[in-house]
Formats: structure tokens, C-alpha cells, sequence
């Protein structure tokens, strides 16, 4: 293991002989967590310093410890949680001895906070623009009048479209990159002089995300000092001037961005930057080779319908409304139509709000369309009864974009993964746990999660669950709607692997949504880009991401930061898009 180095030698990318002054200083820092009398560290000798306009980034994989170094930071690391540190010192205040109202008088004012999963962080009885503004007034700021106005200002300068009728908007009336959105607004409504940001752009499509990346990066230029936490190393270069790369709740190798993304040192370092999906990966696999339990061939293979040659899911005219809260009618879904073949991956990209996991939704008969229609297997599945298509529903699942939502959370996760398996497919119990540790192995989960239940999972080690449980009814389809976006590089890496062994043992056919372009042009044969509702462009991967025609596939791939082939990142000026207004698209 490499030597951590001491928090007094990190200086930034491009500093001068003059050091910028240091707003956060983290000295020797080790977490642990107490149950019975015994602590499990979980935060080992961590040391770094942040300095004015500096980003620091943490990468690592789903329980490396980097989110809990950040809960530690403003507080919340929990009740049952031990922290020791040899100082850490927020400008000229002591953070490891704060009250709980000291605390709550920085975060929010001089430490903003951007939490990853934002259904679990938003107060879901509430509008959304109610808790934008709780912020504000918590801290005194404004009076009534501009505190509305600011947080209108806030939600169109994070890239929120129709920011006065999403204001009114409870978290669950909006998608997983609205929500995120505000969430973000609500960390950054004060101006604060840190912004901890722990997954920020995880659930954005590529051209927000571009708008919150220079969002972030001009809040840097002015003087904000940024704390990243992210899997997506394209994201991290795009911002970070140092890099803390952790493994198992230790600093494996730390240093400035270009010498960790250009010249990695530590083994587990270069599998984070080779597990990176692209165009060029595809065909090749992200992750080593590694040793999964066998497949058992009954629980996956469906051949209930093998002399059927035809699309296997074929979707005609689809047409979906839906009524916004001023009593307006949106057409989410217009005129889409498209057909997936046996052992084939069709992709679709766009921003949220397009109509993708609408369509998604129709797909698996989730929800009517007002018009149009869908067969599966060659026969009728969006206008035939619920009775009849109970004896078909095992020939399609689906992976949720949040998995937390979609769990029963009084079930563990063994119950979990037993309930998902196919009536009368195993005779004893000890066939049915053996395949559900079968199931865990192959996405990359220990058999310690089996009594864990959802809320006690990493945001990864609930999507493999997710995944595992869509797996285990033997389907011939599975719709996945960003299932891999709350994954770290290297787990992502090793279930796109996954997916792709299964598809070819089983010809296992794949809707796969994601707003990960890199993803998508690693897994798919074809693309559909949609916008708005309506199918803008479609072809196969190699068209749509060398020769795209439409000029919003363009903007897309325009706003898209890239790693090249010298670890470089770039984002193309069409990121620059202006703010939302209240006549965009929702």
C-alpha cells in the first residue's frame, strides 16, 4: 500500500509559490461505528487539505468509506459513530468539537451539502420549493418576497425547466434528475464557502450535468472551495485539482488529477480508469476476470417461447398525457414506436423529462398509453386484461432508477431476492437459498447483505440487489432504467460485464435507458434519442455516435465530458446551454 501523504503537502493544480489559504484542514481522520460494545472502522488515517477555489475529489468504490468522510465533515456521521482525528479545522473553528446548534449554524451558510440520493433527502409531504426555501429562512436570509424570488433564480440556475410550476412540485411528482436538482439548489442557496457534493450529477442527464459541472466550476473560479464525491472519473477531471483515491476505508494513492488520471500508480487506481465505458469498450470487457458462482441454467434459461423469431417486445404509436399542476395537458410520450429483437440492446438517451421512462413504463404495462399499442412475444400485452398477462409478466423485469423506492423496507434483502423467484422453479428451501446466493455472487455482493435491510445499503449495494432481483424470475426481457447510474466505476464495469455474459448465454434481450452516454454506446447494437416525447433520431450505436444528424443528438454528444486517450477532459462549448425558463419542456 502506498504511503499517505501528510495533509501539509497537496498543493493545487497550477498554484503559485504563494499558497491559497486553507478553508478546510482534515488531520488523521478515522470513523468507526459502535454495535455491542465493539467499533468497525470504517475511515482509516485520512488527511488532506482544501483550499480556497480548490476542488479535492474522493474516488472508490461503494463502501471505501468516501461518503462517510464526507457525513463526518458536516456532522452527520450518526449517532452510534466514533470519529478520532488529530484536528479538523474549518478556517479557524475546531469541527470535532461542535454542539448540535453550532453545527446547524455552519451547514447550510459556510458548508453546503449535496447528499446523493435525493428521494431519501427531500421532505416527500412537501413541495420542493418549500424546502429550497426553509433553507434560507433557517439562516435569516431575505424576506418573504425574495426568498420566492430566489428560489425560482436557484432552480432555473440548476438547469430546471418551468422552475415556478416544479417549485409546487412534491419530490415524488418529479424525476430522479429533478429532484436531484433541487436538492442541489437547496445546497447552494447561501453561497457557502465549502460545497460538499457527494454524487451531484449522478442522476442528471449528460446536458445537465454539463450545466451543474460549470455551474460548479464557476462557483470554484469565484472563490468556493468544492469537496467531490463521485464515481464518474470524467466528472472528477473535469473538476478536481487533487484526487484522493480510497479502498476499504484507506488513502491508496492520492495527488494532483493529471498525475492520478495520466500516471496511476496503485493497482486498484488503474482498474477505476480501465473500467471507464465508452464506444471503444465495446465488445471488450471493463473488469478483470473474477470468479462468480455458476449459473444455474433452470433459473435463467426461458425457452417457454424459443421458436418465437420475431421482435420480442415491439411498441407501435404510443401516445402518452399527463396533466401539470396548472391544469395544462403534456404530451410525455408522442408517437413513439420502436422493436427489440432477441439477444439485442436497444438504448435510449435524453434529458429527463423526454418521455424515456415513460416509455419504459408502457413497456412493461406500468402504465396505459392513450393511444398505441404493445406486443410482447408476438402477442397482445398493452390492451389485454391484468388476468391474462399475469402468466407473461415473468418474461419482463425491470431495474428501477431508484431501488430504495422499489423495496419493500421491513424485507431484508434474502426475503427480497426469495420472493422474486419463479413459483415451483425450486423444491426445497435450500435450492431456493442456494440460487439467492447465487444470485448475490454475480453481482458482486457478499453473502453478509442476506440480513441487511435496504436502508442499511451503500446506494450501489441497493442497485445490485435491484439487478439480482430482476434476474431471478428467468425473464427473456429486462428493461433497465438507469441501472448502473448508482454504481461506482468498477461495480458498474463488473455488472455491465454481467449483463453482457447473461445476454449471450441466455440471448437475454435489453431496453436499456440510461443518461450515461458512455454506457450506452458500451452496450447497445441501437439507439433511440428522444426529446420532448417524440423519437428524434435512431440508428445503431456506430451512427448515432460517429455520424449523429439531429442537432439535439449533437447537442448531446456536444455537452458529453470525455476521457481521451491521455486522461484529458474536455466539454464542448454546446454545454453552455441558458438556463431553463418557464416555456422549456418539463
Amino acid at each position: 500500500m502506498m504511503t499517505i501523504l501528510d495533509s501539509s503537502v497537496l498543493p493545487g493544480i497550477g498554484q503559485g509559490p504563494a499558497a491559497r489559504p486553507v478553508r478546510l484542514s482534515v488531520n488523521n481522520l478515522n470513523v468507526g461505528f459502535s454495535h455491542h460494545g465493539t467499533v468497525r472502522p470504517v475511515v482509516r488515517n485520512v488527511s488532506f487539505n482544501l483550499e480556497e477555489g480548490q476542488c479535492v475529489a474522493i474516488v472508490g468504490e461503494s463502501g471505501s468509506g468516501k461518503s462517510v468522510t464526507a457525513r463526518t465533515l458536516v456532522g452527520l456521521t450518526g449517532q452510534h459513530a466514533v470519529v478520532d482525528a488529530g484536528g479538523i479545522r474549518l478556517g479557524d473553528d475546531d469541527l470535532t468539537a461542535l454542539s448540535p446548534k453550532r453545527w446547524r449554524s455552519i451547514r447550510g451558510r459556510r458548508i453546503g451539502f449535496i447528499l446523493q440520493d435525493a428521494l431519501v433527502s427531500l421532505d416527500p409531504l412537501r413541495p420542493v420549493g418549500k424546502e429550497i426555501e426553509e433553507a434560507l429562512t433557517l439562516h435569516g436570509w431575505g424576506d418573504r418576497a425574495s426568498r420566492k424570488r430566489k428560489v425560482l433564480d436557484l432552480l432555473a440556475s440548476v438547469g430546471v425547466p418551468a422552475p415556478r410550476n416544479r417549485a409546487r412540485q412534491r419530490p415524488d411528482e418529479l424525476s430522479g434528475g429533478l429532484r436531484q436538482r433541487a436538492l442541489i439548489a437547496s445546497a447552494i442557496a447561501l453561497d457557502p464557502e465549502i460545497v460538499i457534493a457527494d454524487e451531484p450529477t449522478t442522476a442528471l442527464d449528460v446536458t445537465v450535468q454539463a450545466q451543474v459541472l460549470l455551474l460548479l466550476e464557476d462557483m470554484k473560479r469565484r472563490g468556493t472551495s468544492i469537496l467531490l464525491i463521485s464515481h464518474d472519473l470524467s466528472v472528477v477531471a473535469h473538476l478536481a485539482d487533487q484526487i484522493l483515491v480510497m479502498s476499504g476505508g484507506e488513502v491508496v494513492e492520492q495527488g494532483t488529477a493529471h498525475s492520478i488520471l495520466t500516471d496511476p500508480q496503485h493497482p486498484y487506481t488503474q482498474g477505476l480508469i480501465n473500467a471507464v465505458p465508452s464506444r471503444d469498450t465495446r465488445g471488450s470487457r471493463l473488469a478483470p476476470a473474477r470468479e462468480v458462482a455458476p449459473v444455474h441454467t433452470a433459473a435463467h434459461a426461458n425457452d417457454d417461447h424459443a421458436g418465437f423469431d420475431g421482435p420480442v417486445l415491439e411498441a407501435t404509436g404510443l401516445v402518452k398525457h399527463f396533466t401539470a399542476p396548472d391544469g395544462s395537458r403534456t404530451a410525455a410520450v408522442n408517437d413513439v414506436s420502436f422493436s427489440l429483437g432477441r439477444g439485442e440492446t436497444l438504448g435510449i438517451v435524453g434529458e429527463s423529462g423526454s418521455g424515456k421512462s415513460t416509455t419504459a413504463r408502457i413497456a412493461l404495462a406500468l402504465e396505459n398509453a392513450d393511444a398505441g399499442t404493445v406486443r410482447l412475444l408476438g402477442q397482445d400485452w398493452s390492451a389485454i386484461p391484468e388476468t391474462r398477462r399475469r402468466r407473461l409478466r415473468k418474461q419482463i423485469s425491470v431495474v428501477y432508477q431508484d431501488p430504495l423506492s422499489s423495496f419493500d423496507p421491513r424485507w431484508n434483502t434474502e426475503r427480497i431476492l426469495l420472493d422474486s423467484l419463479p413459483a415451483g422453479a425450486f423444491a426445497t428451501a435450500a435450492q431456493r437459498r442456494e440460487r439467492v446466493l447465487a444470485l448475490l455472487a454475480q453481482v458482486g455482493l457478499p453473502d453478509s447483505v442476506l440480513h441487511r435491510f435496504p436502508l442499511q445499503l451503500s446506494g450501489g449495494q441497493r442497485q445490485r440487489v435491484a439487478i439480482a432481483r430482476a434476474l431471478a424470475p428467468s425473464p427473456s426481457i429486462v428493461v433497465l432504467d438507469e441501472a448502473v447510474s448508482a454504481l461506482d466505476v468498477s461495480i458498474q464495469a463488473q455488472i455491465l460485464d454481467l449483463l453482457v455474459d447473461l445476454q449471450r448465454q441466455f440471448g437475454l434481450s435489453y431496453l436499456f435507458i440510461s443518461h450515461d452516454l458512455g454506457v450506452i454506446s458500451h452496450m447497445s447494437d441501437r439507439v433511440l434519442v428522444m426529446k420532448d416525447g417524440f423519437v428524434v433520431e435512431s440508428g445503431t450505436a456506430d451512427q448515432i455516435f460517429t455520424a449523429p444528424a439531429h442537432p439535439y443528438t449533437k447537442e448531446l454528444l456536444g455537452a458529453l465530458p470525455t476521457l481521451d486517450e491521455n486522461h484529458s477532459v474536455s466539454v464542448s462549448p454546446a454545454a453552455s446551454v441558458p438556463p431553463a425558463t418557464e416555456g422549456s419542456a418539463p
